[in-house]
């Protein structure tokens, strides 16, 4: 059996100091210890990677994974993703849009990429999976800022808009570093509209990319006490979201309050997270 290959120290990444720890924008782990650490939302079952409903005791809990339906496992076993979301998508109703930002911005938002690094002469990739915190307040407002503001642009018009992690994923990891799929680190909904005549979207002036930005956890576990902190993140985050308001029915523009922290405020945050950049093979 192959050794498995150490994984890469972030140069510009958090890491977990203990239990108080509830900062959490983005973070970054290898799939294998994800699926460990949350048997109950994820499986590997042969060649088929299995997303599963959240269990019973909190129904409306668990991760939206947003793929094309396929990956290479480490680089190596072509796995196929169920009970998972396009990524890209088309939407053609208000009532769309509403289930679709309900999608998003309800639960936790997970990709999977492949990254290749080069350590000790010797070159490995990975499969990792970001996992978006979208209850955090920084990124939950970067979300509805990007759909806000793009419907606040355009007066009947079809439009695209793309949210684009690939930028932040890419600083997590060492120079010399390559992100194999990172493509897959994306997400985009085009709304088509009936309009009879749509410039903007045929020339391509209503199509918008956000490049969204954020401290990046090292959720990579290598000790005991770090696999319970991971362990305990990944259920609080995970847990089924209360809504305090509604999404605006009508006006898109108008946003909306019910942003609230993952942790309920029963955890107080680090003042500082950050580690100087460090490169261990």
């Amino acid at each position: 059996m192959a050794k498995p290959s150490p994984s890469p120290s972030p140069t510009s990444s958090g890491e977990l100091r203990g239990p108080r720890t509830c900062d959490c924008e983005l973070a970054l782990l290898p799939l294998r210890q994800l699926l460990l650490l949350q048997p109950d939302c994820f499986q590997l079952r042969g060649d088929q990677l299995a997303v599963l409903r959240p269990p019973r005791h909190r129904p409306a809990g668990g991760f939206t994974v947003l793929s094309d339906g396929a990956l290479h496992s480490d680089g190596q076993r072509h796995c196929r993703l169920t009970g998972h979301f396009q990524r890209d998508v088309e939407l053609a109703s208000h009532r769309d849009y509403k289930d679709y930002r309900e999608t998003i911005l309800s639960r936790p938002l997970v990709f999977f990429t492949n990254v290749r690094t080069n350590c000790s002469s010797k070159v490995s990739e990975k499969t990792y999976a970001l996992i978006v915190n979208t209850r955090h307040p920084k990124i939950r407002r970067q979300i509805e800022h990007g759909m806000n503001t793009v419907i606040s642009s355009v007066f009947g018009e079809s439009y695209r808009l793309q949210f684009d992690f690939q930028e932040v994923v890419k600083n997590f990891f060492p120079p010399g570093s390559h992100l194999v799929t990172g493509e897959d680190l994306s997400f985009s909904y085009e709304f088509k509209s009936d309009a009879l005549f749509d410039f903007f979207y045929w020339f391509g002036i209503s199509k918008n990319t956000v490049a969204v930005t954020g401290k990046v956890l090292n959720f990579s576990n290598t000790t005991p006490e770090k696999k319970e902190i991971v362990t305990m993140f990944l259920e609080k985050m995970s847990e089924p979201y209360v809504h305090l308001n509604s999404f605006s029915d009508r006006k898109f523009s108008v946003t909306s309050r019910d942003s609230i922290d993952v942790f309920n405020c029963s955890l107080t945050p680090q003042p500082s997270l950050t580690n100087p950049p460090v490169r261990v093979c």
